[in-house]
């Protein structure tokens, strides 16, 4: 994060986020304070804003100590810890509830994929994620696509393959929020490089990146920071 931060471009226009495990939450949130555009989010949060939930964290411990994005349904939560969509759904609301701004992650497996499952696994996900919350600014969400068999595979949907989900949930979007489901940014998650992003970018309605591997390395992830700038 350091050595990110030191390399910006003073110009810098982009919205970054670092989304540390918990223990380091609160050191990066330190760091990002001081930076316009820069900010911390967590990984995750419980749907409990306060009570006897051991080992949870809340959503407003993690507005207290400064992160301003959460990261929910991520396909490892859904597969590993078996979260529920209604689960996902519960924990969006919480972190709104909080002043945190979700980044609600949908997306098929391959064997989804081969199926021809894609766009009604995907579009179920955003419709229930989102089943009850209400928006007044398109500032308030932010909708991540990444295709699970496309994370840490070294495989990438192709640019096309990608924009075609993307303009999908852009349209269930706008059927949910018609004031401002165009302007809500969605980001591809899935195999992001610097040898990539600009393609993906270049698709209508991909409007940033949701990194994994290129982002534990300062000079990969300020790359992608240059060209989504």
């Amino acid at each position: 994060v350091e050595q990110v931060l030191a390399q910006l471009p003073v110009e810098n226009s982009t919205k970054i986020l670092f989304a540390p495990s918990f223990v380091h939450l609160y050191e990066v949130a330190k760091l990002c304070a001081d930076n316009t555009n820069v900010f911390a989010a967590s990984q995750d949060c419980s749907e409990h804003e306060s009570g006897a939930f051991t080992g949870e964290i809340s959503p407003t411990s993690l507005s207290d100590i400064g992160a301003h994005f959460v990261i929910l349904g991520h396909s490892e939560r859904r597969s590993i810890f078996k979260e529920s969509d209604e689960l996902v759904n519960s924990k969006v609301k919480a972190a709104m509830d909080t002043n945190l701004v979700p980044i609600l992650c949908v997306g098929e497996t391959l064997e989804e994929r081969e199926s021809n499952k894609t766009m009604d696994i995907v579009l179920n996900q955003v419709s229930e994620g989102l089943k009850g919350v209400e928006l007044s600014s398109e500032e308030q969400i932010i909708v991540a696509y990444e295709p699970v068999w496309a994370i840490g595979t070294g495989k990438t949907a192709t640019p096309d393959q990608a924009e075609q989900v993307h303009a999908e949930i852009r349209n269930r979007l706008v059927e949910l929020y018609p004031e401002c489901g165009q302007q809500i940014s969605i980001l591809y998650g899935g195999s992001v490089k610097p040898n990539n992003i600009e393609d993906l970018l270049a698709q209508p309605n991909i409007n940033g990146g949701l990194v994994g591997g290129a982002s534990l390395k300062a000079q990969d992830f300020l790359a992608l920071c240059r060209a989504i700038n």
